[in-house]
């Protein structure tokens, strides 16, 4: 049981980390509707802008490209100059993107603008870690990182149905031009409350090489588990709308408020199970239980509540798909924590993005291997089923190939010379 002067001092950090908290939680919900916009957008930029259906789905594509592929070059970086000045540029450099979008004339325009949008954000989720690992004790980080995750529901929530009106009643040009300004007065706020001890702690530490961490069996088990969530993660995100419309014949109306109730249980989900972890580990409990218990049993929720969602019928669904929305939220809140713990803050940021990336790979699949079940079948009962079995998949990954321990990287590295 902590002490009372222990739990005071708990409290008074998360009272003075409370406006960082907020902002690389509000970071995370702007890059995920910055990311979204050109989805909503498509029927009316498709026509003004002449598009075809394949060049529109390269667009899709395109932010993929970079995004992914930076996550194996970025994490270094953030380690070595450090997470306040590298998010603030990727920010910079993403709103800047979707100002310039609003401008576009054709689709060359676009692919660059979209190209440069994955540049940008590619910095988010390691400078968070890093920003988290560096700042936040270990029994506190349940909460912080289901404000992060919390911030990737929340984004496509806003942006589907927020960006969604003002594109009908604006056009996209307005709407993408306003969003990119108004992205930009983070970055006041951020100078203002950035934490002030990272310069410290990143002049005192080396980088560690790609190589040692590829050497962690336990850096395999979170790349892994989080391909698993993502998988899960992004076959809500891109294919829930068009289910409830072709398997459960909703209007549009009906569809907006039955997918934004998903997306907010998602994101409440992982804000509350983040907090009842560390309230949990504050009162004795042993902390690799209950952190590997929130993401094996928010996997395991989901995938029994999605099987159940495909068989049930059209008045019995909508609990289950709830369901499997508290499921999804648990499951995610500690896809980062994992890295933030065993890697330290002295590589958190290379190991963060490795995992991001490899983790990533599910958005490059997942999305075209859910449409082709879908088209093959003429129903999601497969796709449904598929995502259930990486669920459960990711739930034995993190019950089994990751050991919640930090990596010694002094001893790691003695290790690999032979000293």
């Amino acid at each position: 049981m902590p002490s009372r002067s222990g739990a005071r001092g708990n409290d008074s950090l998360e009272r003075t980390f409370a406006p960082v908290l907020v902002l690389l939680g509000l970071a995370i919900v702007i890059n995920y509707v910055d990311r979204g916009n050109l989805s909503i957008a498509a029927p009316v930029i498709k026509n003004e802008l002449q598009l075809s259906a394949t060049q529109l789905g390269i667009l899709f594509s395109a932010f993929f490209y970079s995004y992914t592929a930076l996550q194996f070059v970025i994490g270094g970086v953030v380690d070595r100059l450090g997470a306040n000045r590298v998010l603030s540029a990727g920010l910079l450099i993403w709103s800047l993107a979707t100002v310039a979008m609003g401008f576009a004339g054709g689709f060359a325009a676009m692919l660059l603008l979209r190209l440069l949008l994955g540049v940008g954000e590619s910095v988010a989720f390691p400078c968070t870690s890093k920003v988290i690992a560096e700042n936040v004790p270990p029994e506190n980080r349940g909460l912080a990182n289901g404000v992060i995750t919390a911030g990737l529901k929340l984004g496509p929530a806003i942006g589907a149905f927020g960006a969604g009106m003002l594109i009908a009643k604006y056009g996209w040009r307005p709407v993408f031009w306003g969003m990119g300004i108004l992205s930009l007065l983070w970055l006041p706020a951020w100078r203002k409350w950035r934490p002030r001890s990272e310069e410290v702690r990143n002049a005192d530490s080396s980088t560690i090489a790609y190589v040692q961490i590829f050497r962690q069996r336990s850096f395999w088990g979170c790349a892994t588990g989080h391909f698993s969530f993502n998988y899960l993660s992004y076959f809500f995100l891109t294919w829930l709308p068009f289910y409830l419309s072709h398997e459960r014949h909703l209007s549009q109306h009906q569809l907006a408020r039955t997918a934004g109730a998903y997306y907010l249980i998602d994101s409440a989900s992982a804000l509350l199970t983040g907090w009842l972890c560390d309230r949990w580990i504050q009162r004795g409990a042993p902390a690799s239980f209950v952190r590997k218990a929130a993401s094996v049993g928010g996997s395991l929720i989901a995938a029994v509540a999605m099987i159940a969602c495909a068989f049930a019928a059209a008045d019995s669904y909508y609990p289950w798909l709830l369901l499997a929305g508290v499921g999804s939220g648990a499951a995610g809140c500690g896809v980062f924590l994992f890295s933030q713990t065993l890697a330290g803050p002295r590589a958190v940021g290379q190991w963060s993005a490795l995992q991001n990336g490899f983790g990533n790979f599910a958005g490059l699949t997942g999305p075209a291997l859910t449409g082709f079940l879908v088209d093959r079948s003429g129903h999601f009962f497969s796709a449904f089923a598929l995502a259930a079995a990486v669920a459960v998949a990711g739930a034995l990954v993190w019950a089994f190939g990751v050991r919640f321990a930090p990596v010694n990287w002094r001893e790691d590295e003695a290790d690999a010379t032979g000293e």
